[in-house]
């Protein structure tokens, strides 16, 4: 396992739907799985300057959003950085609902397919 600051950077959305809390979920997983290190993309909208100093490490970045409106590349954006890879759970088939949650099941789906998508792009270990 690399050291947690070699890791690649991972963000997501977590909003208020059951699919920003998805991709909360499969990034937290990510990172305690020792696959990536999570960042919080609240404090890089909050322009807190140690998470910017993160975000522009030119460390390698995947962002996860849950929906089209692209909150959490939106907040790196803003601060000039571009993610390397930005998956939109909502192109995966992943609707957004309120009032309810998705699986862990759900969460794993997520988490493969990250990897997979991590490891085309030669990023992994």
């Amino acid at each position: 396992m690399k050291a947690r600051k070699q890791r690649p950077l991972i963000y997501s959305c977590s909003g208020c739907s059951d699919v920003a809390q998805l991709a909360n979920n499969a990034a937290v997983q990510l990172d305690h799985a020792g696959d990536f290190e999570m960042s919080c993309i609240s404090g890089v909208g909050g322009k807190v300057p140690a998470l910017v100093k993160t975000a522009q490490s030119g460390r390698h970045i995947t962002v996860i959003d849950g929906c089209p409106l692209h909150c959490a590349r939106a907040c790196l954006e803003n601060i000039g950085v571009q993610p390397d890879e930005h998956v939109r759970l909502y192109e995966h088939g992943f609707k957004k609902h309120y009032g309810q949650s998705y699986d862990s099941e759900a969460v794993d789906e997520v988490c493969q397919m990250i990897l997979e998508c991590r490891d085309i792009t030669g990023d992994a270990e």
